[in-house]
């Protein structure tokens, strides 16, 4: 069992920049490949960035290569997404999540075994 826990979220205007945290319990999340989603409203849930277990390899959605970063820190059990050049299409609830390792990194959702709350950004114009 993971328990996973979000933070860092806020307002901001665009351009701006933020950092997500996700801090993880019960499993070393070294062990599990992981991802950040976003869900805005009224849209579904969509793969923004994921981070590899076995090699740290990491994947991004178009829509944020070269202004997001997802990174993790093993000693301190947690996953990490920078997010720079912020822009109002990028307000949504981010979730963090865990999928089992076993295999190549996986942008669909229902791959994914554990979530966190959500932490809403919302970037304003």
């Amino acid at each position: 069992q993971v328990h996973l826990v979000e933070s860092g979220g806020g307002l901001l205007q665009a351009g701006g920049s933020l950092r997500l945290s996700c801090a993880a319990s019960g499993r070393a999340l070294g062990s599990y490949n992981m991802g950040w989603f976003r869900q805005a409203p009224g849209k579904e849930r969509e793969f923004v960035a994921g981070i590899q277990w076995i090699d740290g390899s990491t994947v991004y959605a178009d829509s944020v290569k070269g202004r997001f970063t997802v990174s993790r820190d093993n000693a301190k059990n947690t996953m990490y997404l920078q997010m720079n050049g912020l822009k109002p299409e990028d307000t949504a609830v981010y979730y963090c999540a865990a999928a089992p390792p076993g295999g190549t990194l996986d942008t669909r959702p229902r791959f994914y075994d554990y979530w966190g709350q959500g932490t809403q950004v919302t970037v304003s114009s």
